[in-house]
């Protein structure tokens, strides 16, 4: 396994930050994805599956197994990055729907169910209802990701779908500020780049005092 640094989720919107799962934020491209181990760590950060899930997955998948599901991760990644870079920008229609058959055909393959149990939010009343989901294969470790992608396809405005300004950032981002105006992935990298780079060009055009 490689080293990578920790996976950024800036997006706004986790469908996108699954988009955000390869990227170039500062120079070197990143996947993080590139492996079963790598799927493990990113849907941990993520936090999409229960710790004690993954690690039950992790023990019992077979030589290579993991290493499947990842590349079937980043089969779905670059689908769903086609989907988004033909929508962006402009409200999604009904009509995208038949673009859509991938995606449904993963949930379709779930085996969520609801189930009565304690509640440990601290909230008033003792049970709630809670949504569960039969583990039985590594490929389940998709179907929370494919649910985290219809939720965006349904409950973003894609017209606040933008890709970042930065030179050579391949992130994405729904952008909800006030405005609308938001124009990097994080301020911290490409925003704070491109102000240093607009302040070496002022310098360089500044007319020299005589």
């Amino acid at each position: 396994m490689q080293h990578r640094p920790p996976a950024m989720f800036i997006a706004d919107a986790l469908g996108l930050d699954f988009l955000n799962s390869v990227a170039t934020p500062v120079d070197t491209p990143v996947e993080w994805l590139d492996d079963g181990d790598g799927l493990i760590d990113w849907l941990t950060q993520a936090r999409l599956v229960p710790p004690d899930t993954l690690n039950v997955l992790k023990a019992r998948a077979l030589p290579g197994e993991l290493d499947k599901v990842a590349d079937q991760a980043r089969a779905l990644r670059e689908w769903f990055r086609g989907f988004v870079r033909k929508h962006a920008g402009r409200p999604l229609g009904p009509q995208a729907l038949h673009e859509l058959g991938p995606l449904n055909s993963l949930l379709e393959s779930d085996e969520a169910f609801s189930q009565i149990a304690p509640r440990d939010d601290g909230s008033a009343g003792a049970l709630e209802l809670r949504r569960m989901r039969r583990w039985r294969s590594p490929e389940s470790l998709l179907l929370p990701i494919g649910e985290a992608l219809a939720r965006f396809v349904c409950e973003e405005d894609f017209a606040n779908v933008k890709a970042c300004e930065g030179h050579a950032c391949t992130m994405m981002f729904a952008d909800h500020t006030r405005r609308r105006a938001r124009r990097w992935c994080s301020m911290a990298i490409c925003g704070n780049r491109a102000k240093q780079a607009a302040h070496r060009s002022r310098l360089k055009t500044r007319p020299i005092a005589s």
